[in-house]
């Protein structure tokens, strides 16, 4: 048996994994760095100052092009180490907050297919998890590790790369670890995405159709609007309304809905849930504001401000109001300062839709808050 830790950076396998590299069981251990695609051989009679000088000399200057070389690579450099030998995968989370030892992490578990492959926890800020298995390091371990990233990784402890810098939380002294089948790891890898391809990797990522504080957000996002909108009013324009969870609510208020999704695989699964039942148009904000072809007595931008979109595009859209739902913290940071700084709206109405909660995710391998929401209707003032 053998131990094979596939790691972005050679000293991430000294980060997340030293547990893995001091077993009592002294098994020989490969490190698949994957930035360089170079494997490392610790031999199993190795001591441990030996096994980190060894992974030492591997650590690399700064790299934010550091990335996976996919799944299909990792398998090859996993095949050579395994020569026909039993061995157990260890790798990073694919919901690790920094992305690119998320895909590793995805790729490295379908490039050992076949083998026990656990993932480390790492570094998640947002998620808890129910780990499988806790390795809590001695003062000892503890302090190879330090020793370690002090000695040969003190350009990652000063440098202003997100994703490389190093602190006391991407340096755990319990190292925990877990395991999981391809459905649960796609969807920690989709949630974790904010947006593009790889959030619609999997159907419903943000767990609409699941979650009870989704259920309740969403009835009260749909009663709220309702109680504000008159079916014969006209259409309602929906910006970013995903797989349709609030379209087909309103719809079901007898509302008529043009909803439009940029994500073309979302945009594909929101046209075969609601049928002929709604238009479905490709426009994301920045298009309907710079073409406004799609008047209505009301815009519904629904928890979809969170990506840095320019609140001015606000004025050209063709509507004299505008339904707007975030978490408190972004409406006090986002909006409310540009409701200052802009005479043309004002807020009509604020409501609290839903309290936040902690709530589980992905079959209750994690749990995370649920920030809350809050509703603001905005009335266009002047043109």
């Amino acid at each position: 048996m053998i131990d094979i830790v596939v790691v972005l950076r050679a000293e991430d396998a000294v980060l997340d994994f030293l547990s893995v590299l001091t077993d009592p069981q002294g098994t020989e251990t490969h490190v698949i760095c994957g930035d360089t695609s170079q494997r490392v051989v610790l031999p199993a009679d190795g001591t441990l100052t030996e096994r980190l000088a060894v992974l030492a000399r591997h650590v690399r200057p700064v790299d934010d092009s550091a990335a996976s070389p996919g799944p299909e690579a990792l398998a090859a450099l996993v095949a050579r180490s395994t020569t026909g030998r039993q061995a157990r995968l260890w790798t990073h989370s694919p919901a690790d907050n920094r992305r690119s030892r998320g895909v590793l992490g995805r790729d490295a578990a379908l490039a050992g297919e076949g083998l026990t492959v656990r993932h480390a926890v790492g570094y998640s800020p947002f998620l808890q998890f129910i780990s499988d298995l806790d390795r809590p390091l001695d003062r000892a371990r503890t302090a190879a590790k330090l020793g370690f990233v002090n000695r040969h990784c003190g350009h990652l402890l000063h440098t202003t790369s997100p994703d490389q810098v190093l602190y006391t939380a991407r340096v755990p002294a319990t190292e925990r670890f877990f395991t999981a089948e391809a459905d649960e790891r796609d969807r920690l890898f989709a949630l974790l995405a904010s947006l593009g391809d790889e959030a619609a990797s999997v159907d419903d990522p943000w767990e609409f159709a699941s979650s009870p504080y989704e259920d309740e957000r969403l009835d009260a996002t749909t009663a709220w609007i309702a109680d504000r909108c008159d079916p014969d009013d006209g259409p309602l324009i929906e910006v970013g309304a995903c797989e349709g969870a609030l379209t087909t609510r309103l719809t079901g208020k007898g509302f008529t809905v043009e909803a439009t999704e940029p994500n073309p695989l979302f945009r594909g699964r929101l046209a075969e849930r609601v049928g002929d039942t709604v238009r479905v148009h490709p426009d994301g904000l920045e298009e309907l504001a710079a073409r406004p072809h799609l008047p209505g007595p009301a815009y519904l931008l629904i928890e979809m401000l969170y990506y840095g979109q320019d609140l001015d595009l606000l004025d050209t859209l063709p509507t004299d109001r505008v339904f707007v739902a975030l978490e408190p913290d972004a409406i006090a940071s986002r909006l409310d300062p540009w409701l200052e700084a802009t005479p043309g709206w004002e807020p009509a109405d604020r409501t609290h839709l839903v309290l936040p909660v902690l709530e589980t995710v992905c079959g209750g391998r994690a749990y995370l808050s649920k920030r809350g929401s809050v509703g603001v209707l905005l009335r266009r003032t002047t043109r």
